[in-house]
C-alpha cells in the first residue's frame, strides 16, 4: 500500500479526527452486532497510546432528517465505551459551534462521538463547506472506513482537502489483502463470485478472468450463464437482459470457468418449499434452482486442490434459507481447510462464513461489501485516493 498511515504521522499532542464505519445493525436503541466497532479499536487504542484525543465520525443508515432519533450514533458511543472501557463522550452533531468548543476542550486520550454524518444532506453531495467544517474540529485526518471508501461524501473524500489525511490499520489490511487479488497475485488463483445478478458485477468478472486461473460462478449469476448455454432453466432467476454479456464472457474465458453440474432445486421460493436433486440439464418444469448440489461440491473441492491464494464475493446459493444454505457453507469449510489465503469481499459472503463457523479460519474478512466489488474491479476508491501518498 503506497499510501501513508497513522504510524506515519506525530499524533501527541493531536485532536485526530478519524473516520470510522460505525453503520451497525441496532435494535430497540441498542447495537445488535458490534464487529465493526471492534474492528476500529485497533486504530482508536493506538492513537489513544500516542497521546491524542479522538473525535469519530461516521454515518448510520439512511436519515430522512436530522430529528429521526433512531439513526442516531449514541448506543454506537456506549458500546464503544463498554469495549474501551473509558467514557465516550456524545456530541449533539457533527458540525457547529458547540461540537467545536467540545472538541477544542479535549485531552490527550479523551473520546468524543459526532453524531450521524447523514444527518446533514451536504454528507452524501460531498459538500466541501460541510468538509471544511468538519476538518476544524480536528488537527490530523484518519480515515478507517473502508466500507465507505468508495463514496466520494464530505466525510470520507472531501474533508482530505482541509486536513493531512492517513489510514488507520483496517483500511490499511482492507487495501494489502484485496490489493493482492488485485495487483499481483500469486498462483495458483481461483475467485469465486456469487450473488444474483452478472449485471451487478459484470466488471470485477472481466477483472477477476484476466487475474485469476478459475473463477467459479454461483448463486443466480451462474442460471444466466448455463441458460446462454441453451439450458432450459425453468422457473430459475435468469437475466434475459444478460444473455449475450454471458455468452461473450464464455466465449473469451479460456475455459477458466467452473459453473454449477447439479442443483438444489425447489417448486417455490420459500424456506419450506419441495425439494430435489437434479443435474442442471434435467430441471422439471415449475421448478427453481436455489443451491448447488453435491457434484458441483466435487468439483469446487478438486478446484481448490493446491491453491495459494482464493477471493470469495457472493454466496453460492439462497444461504439464508436452510434448506439452501449447504452449498454455501460446504465452500466455507473448504475454504477454511485449503491451506491458501482467502480473502473475504464482505456482504453476504462475511455473513456466510460466520454462519458456516470459520470465520476465524479466513486470512481476512473485507468489512466492505459495496467498497470490495469496486476495489476487485479495479477502480480507485475515491476515499483512499485522498489520502496521502507516502
Amino acid at each position: 500500500m503506497n499510501k501513508k498511515t497513522v504510524k506515519d504521522i506525530d499524533l501527541k499532542n493531536k485532536r485526530v479526527l478519524m473516520r470510522v464505519d460505525f453503520n451497525v445493525p441496532m435494535a430497540d436503541g441498542k447495537v445488535t452486532d458490534d464487529k465493526r466497532i471492534k474492528a476500529a479499536l485497533p486504530t482508536i487504542k493506538y492513537v489513544l497510546e500516542q497521546g491524542a484525543s479522538i473525535i469519530l465520525m461516521s454515518h448510520l443508515g439512511r436519515p430522512k432528517s436530522a430529528s429521526d432519533l433512531t439513526f442516531s450514533l449514541r448506543a454506537a458511543s456506549e458500546t464503544l465505551s463498554a469495549l474501551l472501557a473509558t467514557p465516550v463522550k456524545m456530541a449533539p452533531d457533527c458540525v457547529g459551534s458547540e461540537v467545536e468548543k467540545m472538541a477544542k476542550e479535549l485531552k490527550a486520550g479523551d473520546v468524543l462521538m459526532l453524531e450521524n454524518t447523514r444527518f446533514h444532506a451536504g454528507e452524501e453531495k460531498n459538500d466541501l463547506d460541510l468538509a471544511k467544517q468538519m476538518a476544524a474540529l480536528g488537527d490530523v485526518y484518519v480515515n478507517d472506513a473502508f466500507g465507505s471508501a468508495h463514496r466520494a461524501h464530505s466525510s470520507t473524500e472531501g474533508i482530505a482537502r482541509f486536513l493531512p489525511a492517513v489510514s488507520g490499520f483496517l483500511m490499511e489490511q482492507e487495501l494489502e489483502y484485496l490489493g493482492r487479488a488485485v495487483a499481483n497475485p500469486v498462483h495458483p488463483y481461483i475467485a469465486i463470485l456469487g450473488g444474483a445478478k452478472i449485471s451487478d458485477k459484470i466488471l470485477v468478472v472481466e477483472t477477476l478472468l484476466s487475474k485469476c486461473d478459475k473463477l467459479i460462478i454461483g448463486g443466480g449469476m451462474a442460471n444466466t450463464f448455463l441458460a446462454a448455454q441453451g439450458l432450459n432453466m425453468q422457473d430459475s432467476l435468469v437475466e434475459a437482459e444478460s444473455l449475450e454479456l454471458a455468452k461473450s464472457i464464455m466465449s473469451k474465458s479460456k475455459g477458466k470457468l467452473i459453473l454449477p453440474v447439479d442443483a438444489v432445486i425447489a417448486d417455490k421460493f420459500e424456506a419450506e418449499a419441495n425439494t430435489q436433486i437434479v443435474d442442471v440439464d434435467k430441471i422439471p418444469a415449475g421448478w427453481r434452482m436455489l443451491d448447488v448440489g453435491p457434484k458441483t461440491l466435487e468439483l469446487y473441492k478438486t478446484s481448490l486442490d493446491g491453491v495459494k491464494l482464493v477471493v470469495w464475493n457472493g454466496p453460492v446459493g439462497v444461504f439464508e434459507m436452510p434448506k439452501f444454505a449447504e452449498g454455501t457453507f460446504a465452500l466455507a469449510r473448504m475454504l477454511a481447510e485449503s491451506g491458501a489465503v482467502t480473502v473475504i469481499g464482505g456482504g453476504d459472503s462475511a455473513s456466510a462464513v460466520k454462519k458456516a463457523g470459520v470465520a476465524k479460519q479466513m486470512t481476512h474478512v473485507s468489512t466492505g461489501g459495496g467498497a470490495s466489488l469496486e476495489f476487485l474491479e479495479g477502480k480507485e476508491l475515491p476515499g483512499v485516493a485522498a489520502l496521502l501518498d507516502k
